[in-house]
């Protein structure tokens, strides 16, 4: 009778850790819903009121406002740059159907080439660090076709709307700094793994010394 209350228990851990790592193994494979359809806020120098830009209306002007404060095309810059040399301000409030996710800072006049400022305090109350980044050649052209008062610039028109080349001053960039970034998010999500795989621990334990004493 013990051995096959064993036998059961064993069989019964191995069916319940398989179940808890398929769960864990399988949630990030879920369908992720519809995105609701992107938008973009602006404001700032010679604006009486915002730009309302949504992706049903203005496709092309929302697609080119939202790549240029892409995290994928961002580069991080060393340091501050002078607020005498910024220019004018504008502020880009990057929006999931009508509710605010992300916000930066524009600066396309600035000494050196554009700039973009991420502040720290984010509208979806994500945690992040406040940060500088080079922007883009297109920034300008980019904020004038989506209605922004500012002149036409030419040094980037080959390269369509939020297209172009960046030219990235050495002394801008910051390597050390983005490697501890990189290896932060990575080991916080070793963290998490641990957490699973000690939840799972302490769940088979806790059910293999229940069986031992019922079957004692």
């Amino acid at each position: 009778m013990v051995r096959r209350m064993r036998r059961l228990a064993v069989v019964g851990l191995g069916g319940l850790a398989a179940m808890l790592l398929s769960l864990t193994v399988a949630e990030p494979a879920k369908a992720a819903p519809k995105a609701p359809p992107a938008g973009v806020d602006i404001t700032g120098h010679g604006l009486a009121e915002p730009l309302r830009l949504r992706a049903e209306q203005h496709p092309e002007q929302v697609k080119a406002m939202v790549d240029q404060v892409s995290a994928k095309v961002l580069v991080r810059q060393s340091g501050s740059p002078k607020k005498a040399n910024l220019g004018p301000k504008y502020t880009v409030v990057v929006l999931a159907g009508d509710v605010p996710k992300q916000t930066y800072d524009l600066y396309p006049n600035a000494v050196g080439g554009p700039r973009v400022f991420r502040p720290a305090k984010q509208p979806d109350s994500r945690k992040t660090t406040a940060a500088w980044f080079l922007g883009r050649v297109t920034m300008s052209e980019t904020l004038r076709t989506a209605g922004v008062p500012l002149e036409r610039t030419y040094e980037a028109v080959s390269g369509g709307i939020g297209g172009g080349e960046r030219i990235i001053p050495e002394d801008a960039l910051n390597p050390a700094q983005d490697i501890n970034e990189a290896f932060g998010e990575l080991r916080r999500l070793l963290l998490l793994n641990v957490a699973v795989v000690v939840v799972i621990t302490l769940g088979l334990a806790g059910i293999a010394l229940l069986i031992r004493r019922r079957t004692r």
